[in-house]
């Protein structure tokens, strides 16, 4: 390949539950990615915290990868350094831009990012500080409640407070009646996630999330449209491109009625009054520039019914790019074919 080409490493997988749908994210971005201004490697995360280096997409749909890559890794010193296992010794290559495509924890949640800063290297999507805070559903809660969007009232719990769980069961029926949400603060958008109808369920819900984090969030339960909003940006430049809406079939959407399910239902610019859609676009942005975001992000919300309230519920950061995902799915809605918004999203790195 030309030497005038720019060495961009799409980053995928990772040790999160969610590490399958990255591997799909991931392929699918690079397939998207220009072929004719930058050299593609792909650099993936296996489950067991592995990093190899991988020969080509068809490696990553099939699952080959993770036994035929060979080990590679981001060096943490600012010179931007990949360096690939060669025999007995490394190759180096130097780097000029990473776009992570992981989902959920030890990537989408600062970590990776944080690396890629002390490297020096551009990066796609949010920063170090920004990625952690929208990660953690509690402090994101915090932000929202500093710029008085409406959300979900909730209780924090923590999982050493289990112990006696009939205190926190307590407080917790003290806060709000049945259902309730029990969620991992830091795991995602669709796991560990509880809906309880009675105390049972509810201790069963703590146990699972304490599973998954050591802080735990339990929450109203909104009854409501799903509704999600694609925003892209950053700063005075962040615009929200388009709305979307979940028709799960289950109950809520967890992961499995999310990927395993082929009755949940996406749609895209949804019916709804436009004044709603302005409201849920013009808070999606509010919440993306106070939590500092940029790049792209996914502002989910609930309209709850017989009020119509715009009730927001949680940001990512990273937002899928599978053949279900609603991001994409609204920004070629909009016009932006993931071919032309995946190449921006690279430049916008170097903005940064």
């Amino acid at each position: 390949m030309s030497d005038t080409k720019k060495k961009v490493v799409i980053l995928f997988g990772g040790q999160s539950s969610e590490h399958d749908v990255s591997c799909i994210s991931g392929a699918t971005v690079a397939e998207a990615v220009d072929s004719e201004k930058y050299e593609v490697y792909l650099l993936g995360i296996t489950k067991e915290g592995r990093w190899v280096l991988v020969d080509n997409v068809e490696d990553i749909k099939s699952g080959a990868w993770r036994e035929s890559g060979r080990e590679a890794f981001i060096a943490p010193s600012s010179d931007r350094r990949m360096l690939v296992k060669d025999g007995d010794g490394y190759q180096e290559v130097t780097v000029d831009v990473v776009f992570p495509v992981l989902h959920g924890l030890y990537g989408e949640d600062g970590t990776v990012q944080g690396l890629l800063k002390l490297a020096h290297i551009p990066f796609a999507g949010c920063g170090h500080l920004s990625a952690a805070i929208t990660m953690d559903k509690f402090f994101t809660k915090v932000i929202a409640d500093s710029v008085g969007v409406a959300q979900a009232a909730f209780e924090p719990v923590r999982d050493y407070e289990l112990k006696d769980m009939d205190k926190v069961v307590a407080r917790i029926e003290a806060f709000r009646d049945y259902p309730v949400f029990i969620k991992p603060s830091n795991a995602g958008s669709s796991v560990g996630i509880t809906k309880a109808h009675n105390r049972e369920e509810l201790i069963r819900g703590l146990k699972l999330a304490a599973e998954n984090d050591s802080k735990i969030l339990v929450e109203e339960a909104i009854k409501g449209r799903e509704i999600e909003c694609a925003v892209y940006g950053y700063g005075d430049n962040a615009v929200a491109m388009g709305l979307g809406e979940i028709v799960a079939a289950a109950e809520f959407y967890d992961f499995d009625a999310k990927y395993n399910n082929a009755e949940s239902k996406t749609l895209i610019d949804p019916d709804m009054p436009e004044d709603k859609k302005k409201e849920i676009k013009d808070v999606a942005v509010a919440i993306y520039r106070a939590c500092d975001c940029f790049g792209f992000s996914r502002v989910d919300f609930f309209l709850e019914e017989g009020t119509n309230r715009v009730v927001f519920n949680e940001i990512n950061t990273i937002p899928g790019h599978t053949s279900i995902s609603m991001y994409p799915m609204i920004l070629e809605a909009a016009g932006h074919p993931m071919k032309e918004y995946v190449n921006s999203l690279i430049e916008m790195a170097y903005e940064r």
